[in-house]
């Protein structure tokens, strides 16, 4: 009901949230300011069209190749510490962005290098910054901290690149890229002064190999979240377009130049700010599914003015349309995520998810980019509007689901079980076997729920999964999987959330008979070992 709907405003109740959100908005604020000076020098060094779209390329490519690498740095290390690493060394790529502006050593190959560092730092920030949001709000109010999250950044996407048109215009990019660099230091300060409390005692910290396998494994394991991540990298690659060829638009408009470039920009964000203050009441009358076809169909009228309009004010008018479309996509993107993801995985999630998005990004603007050199900026921006038209025609195959509140917070009924052999963490692999008993009249049934166990847990870890039925006894099903070690055996069931316990508590009601189903726990041994043993050599222990 409306009464009930979180004001967006609400997290900024949550004081950490409140000062790391205005930190970030003067960040975001510099970073526009940088991008503008950056767009604009490359026009000013270079005539070809493909290197200036790939100024965007190249701060969304670094994104798309580490994301993955910040997120399982930010599920396994404290959020804290990895963002501020990354603020410091974007501080230092900035200064010598700057530096370099000042002596005139700029080259388009340096400026590229440049952004893609800065876009690195983004890659390893952004996860972990975001995984956070989850432990700075209540569960209830994540969608309103993405969305206020959204504001913040488009808010100074709104005055960001208008400012920084004027800086360029009057001081020159240098001047932008010394505005970006001043701008982190308020973040630094803030997370400095942030005292999370500290992480529980666990078990050891993955590696993180390891952990960036479990991401993808978990991602590819549930397949209502790989029609989110196919859907945000068909928006990326289609509407790439108008941002990627925006600084040709404006510098072709009659008059126009980095003023026009920056308001042009401006109006992008002050649509984006109206789509996220919009996006809670939009969320309650339609469904997600329609609001993401909504974004693509109004985001093609967009691209398609955009190209044909000769005119800063009609231009203007339909990037506020895109902007908001934008956001909308985005932000519901982001918080199907948040919501469908626990919080032992959350950070490789959202890096996926970013990854998708910011592959896209990248690749649309590479492509519209050479689009735009070799059959003119106006019928690039036509074709990309033509795309997306057909990206919202792919919702009929991949929908985006509905919005559901799974209660994702470890289940935290797992003990560890007395055992009779003595095994160390590293001891494996370990073999488990679970025994049910169940009617004919109820097979059907179990089969169905089984199939959603095997993918819950080879989604958590486990491997080998296998189901069984006695070929005697046709009432006894027996469902076994493995665990490489007694550590990875522990994680795999520290795994389970209050959501997938409703499998468990299905399976316990079609098992038959006044005991619980029959766990055993058995480690696998090769036959190496065996061998070893009626050798009378010296084994390692179990």
């Amino acid at each position: 009901m409306a009464k009930d709907r979180p004001s967006v405003l609400q997290p900024l109740q949550h004081g950490t949230f409140r000062n790391i959100w205005v930190a970030n908005l003067v960040s975001s604020f510099g970073a526009l300011i940088q991008g503008v000076g950056a767009a604009w020098m490359m026009t000013a060094l270079t005539n070809s069209v493909d290197l200036v779209a790939l100024v965007q390329a190249s701060t969304s490519l670094p994104i798309m190749l580490f994301s993955l690498l910040g997120g399982a740095i930010a599920d396994n290390f404290p959020r804290r510490r990895v963002m501020l690493v990354a603020q410091v060394f974007m501080l230092a790529v900035s200064a010598l962005l700057t530096l370099s502006a000042l002596l005139g050593l700029i080259t388009p190959w340096l400026l590229l290098t440049f952004t893609f560092l800065i876009g690195c730092g983004t890659a390893l920030n952004n996860p972990s910054w975001q995984a956070s949001v989850g432990d700075l709000v209540p569960r209830s109010s994540v969608g309103s901290a993405v969305a206020l999250n959204s504001i913040g950044f488009n808010l100074s996407r709104s005055l960001g690149p208008a400012v920084g048109g004027i800086i360029v215009a009057v001081a020159g990019a240098a001047a932008a890229f010394a505005v970006n660099l001043v701008s982190y230091l308020g973040l630094l300060f803030v997370l400095l002064r942030w005292k999370p409390a500290p992480a529980p005692a666990g078990l050891p910290r993955e590696a993180v190999g390891a952990a960036m396998f479990a991401g993808v494994r978990y991602m590819a394991l549930s397949p209502q979240l790989g029609k989110v991540l196919v859907r945000s990298f068909i928006f990326g690659l289609t509407a790439s377009s108008v941002l990627a060829l925006l600084p040709v638009v404006a510098s072709q408009i009659p008059g126009g130049g980095p003023l026009v470039y920056g308001l042009l920009l401006g109006a992008f964000g002050l649509g984006a700010v109206g789509g996220a203050l919009i996006s809670a009441r939009l969320a309650e009358q339609f469904s997600s599914e329609a609001i993401v076809r909504l974004a693509f169909i109004g985001f093609a009228i967009c691209a398609a003015v955009t190209g044909l309009s000769p005119s800063p004010w009609l231009t203007g008018v339909a990037l506020m349309l895109g902007g908001a479309c934008w956001v909308l996509a985005l932000t519901l993107f982001n918080v199907t995520v948040q919501l469908s993801t626990p919080r032992w995985v959350v950070g490789r999630s959202l890096s996926l998810y970013q990854t998708a998005t910011f592959a896209g990004l990248a690749a649309g603007s590479w492509l519209w980019g050479v689009a735009g050199e070799e059959f003119g900026v106006s019928n690039a921006l036509v074709a990309s509007a033509i795309a997306l038209v057909v990206g919202a025609g792919v919702g009929l195959l991949l929908s985006i689901p509905p919005r559901v509140m799974l209660d994702l917070d470890p289940a935290n009924r797992w003990q560890e079980p007395q055992i009779a052999l003595p095994i160390e963490p590293r001891s494996g692999p370990i073999v488990i076997s679970i025994e049910y008993k169940i009617r004919p009249q109820d097979v059907r049934e179990f089969l169905r729920v089984m199939a959603d166990r095997k993918r819950v847990r080879m989604r958590d870890g486990a491997r080998e999964w296998v189901l069984r039925r006695d070929l005697s006894e046709t009432d006894v099903w027996i469902e076994s999987y493995k665990s490489p070690t007694w550590t990875e055996y522990a994680r795999h069931n520290q795994r389970l959330t209050h959501a997938d316990e409703v499998i468990g508590e299905k399976l316990r009601n079609l098992h038959q008979g006044p005991e619980r189903p029959v766990v055993r726990r058995m480690i696998e041994r090769p036959p190496n070992w065996f061998a070893a043993i009626a050798a009378n050599r010296t084994i390692d222990p179990p």
